[in-house]
């Protein structure tokens, strides 16, 4: 019998490439290994979880079970993969060495781990997965003071689904406003305003350095000498994707696998897509991409090569206290913002200088005009 279609990880890449992949070969040998329990949930819900009212069991949308059975595929979970053997074609894995005919590496990411001092700095939570989302529901449980390390897009996520269920939530963060990766500082300014009013309090321009236990909680210092109190403190100080695996099977690797525009990695029989792969230098750890990346792959493995092509793909962020699109321009586009802003909205438009639209940021009302905007966009990977 040949070897199967092996996929590793069981988050949207690689269960969106499966079901994609079964399109094209309805009978051929899969396997999917895991890490995780393999349940499927969408994990950007995990940061608008609470105001929901979800719990993690709730999330989880099909089990493992149920999910081995739609896509007929050995589903290995709670299996973790320790090295390729890119010569036998085999993973070693906990549960013993696995034969692959293809191999897609669909690994995800890690939450950046806060550096601190003090005797309480393990007791930061940082939620990746929907394992983690449980422990951080549990720590919530009764308690009301909430210190956020962090104030980008996933941090802003979360400061607002806690401050809307009724938590004191603090956010601390090195940049002088929100989001500061993707917004012009009048745009910032504006955001970081609407969600203040909205009852989170805000510390820019400052590091946490440790985090020690009190009586009822813990203290956190900042780089200023301020002291929070806290009963949860939580990270969420961006994204690294896992590369450890494939660079020691000798996998060309930068910020992430590094992959062509068929998703291949430096091994014609190795693949790799979602948040852990760099295609041309763009690391895109959204759901836009990883769908449309599951839809080119799964045609490449069935033997049809199809290149990953990008449309403009702006992001919504789940803030309602501050509607936000954004589109961010390209890093090596010249241009300027043009930023027009009222009580109601804020719309920033990135021009080049022949005057097209390159990136877009959309705030409050003006989030309305997504789709009119997102047409005059240029493609991200064309």
């Amino acid at each position: 019998m040949a070897a199967p279609l092996t996929i590793v990880g069981s988050g949207l890449a690689a269960y969106n490439l499966a079901r994609e992949w079964r399109k094209h070969a309805p009978d051929a040998e899969l396997c999917i290994v895991t890490a995780d329990a393999g349940d499927f949930y969408s994990k950007p819900m995990l940061s608008n979880g609470l105001n929901a009212n979800k719990t993690a069991a709730q999330l989880a949308m099909k089990s493992a079970e149920k999910m081995a059975e739609e896509l007929k595929a050995t589903l290995l979970t709670h299996t973790r993969v320790s090295a390729i053997d890119r010569a036998a074609h085999e993973i070693e894995t906990s549960a013993g060495r696995l034969a692959y005919s293809q191999l897609v590496l669909a690994l995800g990411a890690d939450s950046t781990r806060a550096e601190l001092g003090g005797n309480a700095a393990e007791a930061v939570l940082r939620v990746n997965d929907l394992a983690d989302y449980a422990i951080y529901r549990e720590a919530l449980d009764g308690k009301q003071r909430v210190v956020l390390l962090g104030g980008g897009l996933i941090g802003c996520e979360f400061a607002n689904d806690l401050v809307a269920t009724g938590h004191q939530v603090e956010v601390v963060d090195i940049a002088a406003w929100p989001l500061s990766r993707f917004l012009p500082e009048a745009a910032g300014h504006w955001m970081a305003q609407r969600l203040s009013a909205a009852g989170i309090r805000f510390h820019w321009q400052q590091q946490a350095l440790r985090l020690d236990h009190d009586e009822d909680g813990y203290l956190l210092t900042l780089s200023d000498g301020t002291v929070l109190k806290a009963d949860v403190v939580l990270s969420a100080l961006g994204l690294r994707p896992r590369t450890a695996l494939a660079a020691a099977a000798g996998l060309a690797t930068s910020r992430g696998i590094v992959v062509d525009r068929h998703l291949r990695s430096s091994d014609p029989d190795i693949y790799a897509l979602g948040d852990c792969a760099e295609v041309e230098g763009l690391v895109l750890p959204f759901v836009l991409p990883i769908m449309q990346a599951a839809r080119a792959l799964a045609p490449t493995l069935a033997g049809q090569a199809t290149a990953l092509a990008y449309p403009a793909m702006p992001v919504v962020v789940k803030t309602p206290a501050c509607p936000a699109v954004i589109a961010p321009p390209a890093s090596a586009c010249a241009g300027e913002w043009q930023i027009e802003s009222g009580a109601d909205g804020l719309r920033a438009l990135y021009c080049d200088a022949a005057g097209k639209l390159q990136g877009l940021v959309l705030l409050g009302e003006a989030t309305k005009e997504r789709q009119t905007l997102a047409a005059q966009l240029p493609a991200t990977l064309a």
